[in-house]
Formats: C-alpha cells, structure tokens, sequence
C-alpha cells in the first residue's frame, strides 16, 4: 500500500501553494502549522542543503469535524494527526508535487471502525482537492 495520494501540477511555486491552500480549505481543512523546511534547512544546515531539498513545505491541515470525531473514538489516534501535505518543487523542476498522507493509513494501526469511516471521508476530502488543483 502507497501511503500517500499526489498530483503534480505547472504552476508557478507561490501560485501551486496558494492554490492548495485554498483546495484545502475548500474541502474544510484548515492549516495548524506550516513548516518551510527550505528556510529552515538554510538557517540550520545552510544554503546547500536548502537547494538541495528545494522549495518545499509541510502544512498540517486539519478537517475539526473529522478529527473530532476520530479522537472520540480513538484518542491515541491524535498522534496521526494532522493530515500532512507535502508542497514540494526541486530547484530545477518545471512542476510543482503536492501530496498528501493517504489517511487508510491511519487504519492499519486502529482496529476501531469509526477509524475507518472517517479515514474514509478524509480521503475523499484529499482526493478532491488533489483533483481540484489538478484542473
């Protein structure tokens, strides 16, 4: 099993980003955190290492619905969540990569069902907006 769903799309890197924000959004995530893990490589590792990874950054979208629902019924599951996305573009490239974790992942470490009903929602809700950005 593949443990994430992707898209690649030519956008320009700021424009890619923006978008899959706002995908995100319109499937009802919002952004926890953001990790730009170029800028951070750069200031810990320096610009080597920055350009090497290239442009890429790790949002932790959250659906609040969703994970309220799945820490209900498994509160252990919090240590899954939130829902990575991946917006990445090596220095060279001519497309933008966005992936995201594929939630049935989350349900081969439960054996809860509402696990599987909301991994199965949630996966619904990243495979339109992978779709969305691809359009």
């Amino acid at each position: 099993m593949t443990y994430t769903l992707s898209t690649t799309i030519a956008l320009p890197w700021a424009e890619a980003l923006d978008r899959t924000r706002e995908a995100l959004s319109a499937q009802g995530f919002g952004i926890l955190t953001e990790f730009d893990v170029r800028s951070t490589f750069e200031a810990k590792l320096g610009a080597e290492a920055a350009d090497a990874v290239g442009d890429y950054v790790i949002l932790g979208a959250c659906n609040p619905a969703l994970a309220s629902r799945a820490l209900a019924a498994e509160p252990e599951i919090g240590v899954l969540l939130p829902c990575n996305v991946v917006v990445r573009r090596s220095k060279d490239a001519g497309v933008t990569t966005i992936e995201a974790i594929d939630p049935q992942t989350m349900v081969q470490f439960s054996t809860e069902p509402a696990v599987k009903e909301i991994a199965d929602d949630a996966g619904t809700r990243l495979r339109k907006t992978l779709a969305g950005l691809s359009n």
